[in-house]
């Protein structure tokens, strides 16, 4: 009899806790899912994963004070409603360490302005610039809708704003046998072209002209495309003798 009140407190602490993730899965998976990258200050990614995109609350910061003297959030709760680009923001920052704190102002007539995701901050010099499907929508994140299997990308940069790298490698390679990635560039509007003179994880080289190298592994590895002040392109998993990298 007396074990009784500890094995009740395990399974009620256990239940309490398989509860939770089940509610943080269900927040997650609902809505349309969509694939969302998240890059910061100096070009390191914040997040990259997929995500349910629908209506989201937060509360517009006090601290959002980057845009200047007297432009931090009210304090209020502001709702977005529906799938959209700024709502599935908020979204993965409640599950995303890195994004977080989110800070959000609601000082200005035009819209919502983003000011903080994780450690990186908008300044006088960097915002956060959205695209989506490798295209600006020249719209606030609230206004811009969401579809299944879209490709949702924030960064923060500074205006004209630089091209998005996009790589692509194979899922499967054998250990010390080359292989052939590719990666383009693609600008404001859309347009996509071969990315010459970028870096790729493990290539032997830079990208030529067509954008492509080679690249060599010994073991499972995520590649990613870097080439200046461009936004680094998504990563790719490239699995090697049936192992595939973490994470």
């Amino acid at each position: 009899m007396p074990r009784l009140i500890p094995f009740r407190l395990v399974a009620a602490c256990v239940l309490a806790f398989v509860l939770v993730l089940s509610t943080a899965a269900v927040a997650v998976a609902k809505g349309p899912v969509a694939d969302l990258r998240v890059v910061g200050k100096g070009g390191k990614v914040l997040a990259e994963d997929s995500f349910g995109a629908f209506t989201a609350s937060i509360k517009a910061s006090p601290q959002a004070t980057c845009f200047g003297k007297g432009t931090g959030g009210s304090g209020d709760t502001v709702t977005i409603n529906g799938p959209t680009a700024l709502g599935m923001l908020i979204q993965a920052a409640r599950f995303t360490q890195p994004l977080k704190p989110l800070l959000i102002t609601d000082a200005f007539d035009f819209g919502l302005g983003i000011c903080g995701v994780g450690a990186s901050s908008a300044t006088k010099t960097l915002s956060w610039y959205l695209k989506v499907n490798h295209k600006n929508p020249n719209l606030g994140g609230e206004s811009v809708k969401v579809k299944a299997g879209d490709e949702v990308l924030w960064a923060l940069a500074a205006f004209p704003y630089p091209n998005e790298l996009a790589l692509s490698a194979p899922d499967e390679a054998m250990a010390g046998e080359p292989f052939q990635v590719r990666v383009f560039s693609y600008d404001d509007k859309g347009k996509r072209k071969p990315a010459a003179g970028v870096t790729v994880t493990g290539a032997e080289a830079p990208t030529g002209a067509d954008g492509t190298t080679t690249v060599e592994l010994s073991g499972p590895k995520r590649l990613i495309a870097r080439h200046g002040k461009d936004i680094p392109s998504n990563s790719e998993a490239v699995c090697v003798g049936g192992k595939c990298p973490k994470g």
